[in-house]
C-alpha cells in the first residue's frame, strides 16, 4: 500500500488542517465543515493527477484545441457521518462522479475489546473502477477496513484511493497489514504518533461528527 502524506510539503493544506485542529476555532461549526470540505478538495486535485486521461477536442468561439480530460470519472465513497464534509469537497471536483455511501458503528464489549458493525450500505457496481473511499479520520483503522470489504460486495475496483485529513500511526499500519497487496493507495493530511485507549488520536482533533453536526444523544429504551 502506497501512503502519500499531503502535510509534509508546504502547501496551504496545512492552513486548514491547524484550523480544524485548533480548539479556539473548532466552536464556529460552520468553519470547521468547510475547512474539511476544502481539504477534501485538495486532495481531490492530487488523486486527478493519477487517473486516466484522454484527449478531446473543444470548440471555441474562434477554432477548435485539444484538452486532456478524464477518460472516466470515479467513485466517491464516504463513512458516515464525519466523513460527509471530505465527501462533499472530493464530489465538487469529481462532479460527474457516483457516489456510495456506508454506515457503521462500534459495538464496545464489556472487556474493552470491540467490533465494526456495518449497518448500511448504498453503491453503484464498483467493478473495473476507481473508488475513492473518505473518512475524516484513521484511528484504530478497524472501521475502514471493515467498510472497504463491505464495498467489495459491489464488485472489485480497478483501483482504490482511500483518504484521510489524520490519521494515527497505529492505524496506518494496520491498513498496511489488512490491505497488503491490494495496490491500495492511502493519501493523508498529517500522521500523528499517539492514540488514547478510546481510539482518540493524539494530538488529532477530537470527535470529528460532533464537531461538524453537533453532539449525538443517547439513546433511552
Amino acid at each position: 500500500m502506497k501512503v502519500n502524506v499531503l502535510g509534509k510539503k508546504n502547501s496551504v493544506l496545512n492552513q486548514y488542517i491547524s484550523e480544524i485542529r485548533d480548539v479556539q476555532v473548532q466552536s464556529d461549526s460552520l468553519r470547521f465543515r468547510k475547512n474539511l470540505f476544502r481539504i477534501g478538495q485538495l486532495f481531490a486535485y492530487e488523486i486527478s493527477k493519477v487517473l486516466a486521461y484522454e484527449e478531446k477536442q473543444v470548440t471555441t468561439s474562434l477554432g477548435t484545441t485539444a484538452v486532456p480530460v478524464l477518460s472516466k470519472q470515479p467513485v466517491v465513497a464516504t463513512i458516515l457521518r464525519a466523513g460527509l464534509p471530505v465527501h462533499y469537497g472530493i464530489l465538487d471536483i469529481f462532479d460527474k462522479a457516483s457516489n456510495a455511501f456506508i454506515s457503521a458503528y462500534r459495538k464496545v464489549y464489556k472487556d474493552g475489546h470491540f467490533v465494526i458493525n456495518v449497518d448500511y450500505c448504498s453503491s453503484t457496481e464498483l467493478s473495473g473502477e476507481t473508488l475513492i473511499l473518505s473518512d475524516a479520520v484513521l484511528a484504530t483503522g478497524s472501521s475502514m477496513v471493515v467498510c472497504y470489504k463491505e464495498l467489495l460486495n459491489h464488485g472489485k475496483p480497478a483501483h482504490t484511493h482511500i483518504v484521510s485529513v489524520i490519521a494515527s500511526i497505529e492505524g496506518v499500519n494496520y491498513l498496511k497489514r489488512k490491505l497488503a497487496n491490494t495496490g491500495i493507495t492511502f493519501w493523508v493530511g498529517a500522521i500523528d504518533d499517539e492514540m488514547t485507549a478510546q481510539a482518540y488520536i493524539v494530538p488529532g482533533l477530537g470527535d470529528v461528527g460532533d464537531l461538524a453536526f453537533g453532539e449525538k444523544g443517547e439513546l433511552t429504551s
